[in-house]
């Protein structure tokens, strides 16, 4: 007869349990490769568990980022996200660093051509202008865009109609800003744009959208059109 001693069944005991817990973890992240399982055996032999979660975020490093960008933009760039009217009734959106700078407003607010005008280095808002292009002056677009000083990012949207009073000097001075499209800009289009007054980031986003009646999504207006972005920060 063979005589087994307590401590060597003891280990046999403890060698079957742990091949047992190592086949539930296998089939554990076979079949949920995402969730996180810790198993342990105590000095009894007994199998503890700690409690199943799932971890959906691993490594994903934060989520979000400023302006609702999906993602945080990298390092201490800044954020940005633009969004041009609807109609005559939505107003367009200018976000920048987390700042809602120009919010979208009932009939009547901000229609024509809309401008931000940030600081390159810091960040800092310097000012905003709405300038009405179906019956206001562009004169006032003019001066103010002319006064916009050397190191500023410029930031645009529309609403409405941005082109009836634009003239040539107008359109001039936003090229050289970096707008490739505004010398298209007609009467109902959708356009928005991030550019800059002599930067040292040679920075351009720009959508435009034509008013077509055979493609608008609202009779005489076309959707809405947005960009969104990071601009890298000067050290």
């Amino acid at each position: 007869m063979i005589y087994i001693r307590r401590d060597k069944l003891k280990f046999i005991f403890m060698v079957c349990v742990l091949i047992l817990s190592a086949s539930i973890i296998y089939r554990l992240l076979q079949t949920s490769p995402e969730s996180t399982l810790t198993h342990f055996v105590d000095s009894s032999g007994r199998v503890n568990t700690v409690k199943l979660k799932s971890d959906h975020h691993k490594n994903d490093g934060p989520r979000g980022g400023k302006c609702g960008l999906p993602a945080p933009c990298p390092r201490r760039d800044f954020a940005f996200k633009i969004s041009s009217g609807a109609t005559s009734i939505i107003g367009p959106q200018i976000c920048f660093d987390g700042k809602m700078l120009i919010k979208k407003e009932i009939r009547g607010n901000h229609q024509g051509i809309n401008v931000v005008v940030i600081n390159e280095k810091t960040g800092e808002h310097i000012k905003t202008g709405s300038f009405n292009m179906w019956n206001g002056d562009v004169r006032v677009l003019i001066a103010f865009l002319k006064s916009i000083e050397d190191g500023s990012l410029v930031l645009m949207a529309t609403m409405d109609d941005p082109a009836t009073k634009l003239n040539e000097e107008a359109r001039t001075l936003i090229t050289e800003l970096g707008s490739s499209y505004i010398s298209k800009v007609k009467f109902r289009d959708n356009w928005v744009f991030v550019g800059g007054k002599n930067t040292i980031t040679q920075v351009s986003f720009e959508q435009h959208l034509k008013n077509d009646r055979k493609t608008n999504k609202y009779e005489s207006w076309p959707e809405m059109i947005e960009i969104e972005g990071c601009i890298p920060q000067l050290e």
